[in-house]
């Protein structure tokens, strides 16, 4: 598989872990889940930022998002998350089989108010349903956030707007290419990096990069 395999995303779901352990087996990056829509908060998303943060992980934060008010999914997102310039964010948008899956409209309103408050564009988790809602145009507003690719095969294929991905999601820990597993983690998402540990640090903390430079 191409790139640096180093980013593992979590959630409630995936129990207990011990990313102290994950760090020594070559994780460099987790991507918690933070909140879905307007009113579910992950019950361990604070708990594993300190493990990740102690163990000198980058850290970063996803929205689930659903059918409702683009702007108000972003809002209690970043007042849950309290980012710092040190935090990944990203919409995790993909059909939502227990419910009503978001809009591309909501989906615009979301990153935009990402950017509006941050100042950066999030990244947008997408695969299928990305694709299936655009059909072969793209979209100039989603277009202008980094493509974290959900795609379990050999093969990247891209939605209309992006000539490149930066994460590829290429396992959910059964489906896709091999390793499924991480130390202290078990199976679980997997992550590719479009480029070297130097590269991704300067992805991730673009500020910090800038003024250590």
């Amino acid at each position: 598989m191409p790139g640096l395999n180093a980013i593992i995303d979590l959630s409630h779901q995936n129990g207990t872990v011990n990313l102290s352990a994950a760090k020594n087996d070559g994780i460099l990056a987790v991507i918690h889940k933070a909140t879905q829509g307007t009113q579910f908060s992950d019950p361990m998303y604070q708990t594993n930022k300190a493990q990740a943060l102690a163990a000198g992980m980058l850290w970063g934060a996803y929205c689930f998002g659903v059918s409702a008010d683009g702007v108000e999914q972003a809002d209690f997102f970043l007042t849950t998350v309290q980012p710092d310039s040190k935090t990944l964010l990203v919409l995790d948008f993909e059909a939502y089989k227990a419910g009503s899956s978001m809009e591309l409209a909501e989906a615009q309103s979301f990153v935009s108010y990402i950017q509006q408050e941050t100042g950066r564009w999030p990244g947008l988790y997408a695969g299928q349903y990305l694709k299936e809602l655009l059909g072969s145009e793209p979209d100039a507003i989603l277009s202008n956030c980094w493509l974290w690719l959900a795609q379990y095969g050999p093969t990247a294929v891209l939605p209309p707007g992006w000539e490149t991905w930066t994460m590829w999601q290429y396992t959910d820990g059964a489906a896709g290419p091999e390793p499924h597993q991480v130390a202290g983690v078990g199976h679980c998402d997997r992550d590719l990096f479009n480029g070297t540990g130097a590269e991704l640090t300067a992805f991730w903390t673009p500020a910090l990069t800038a003024t250590a430079q």
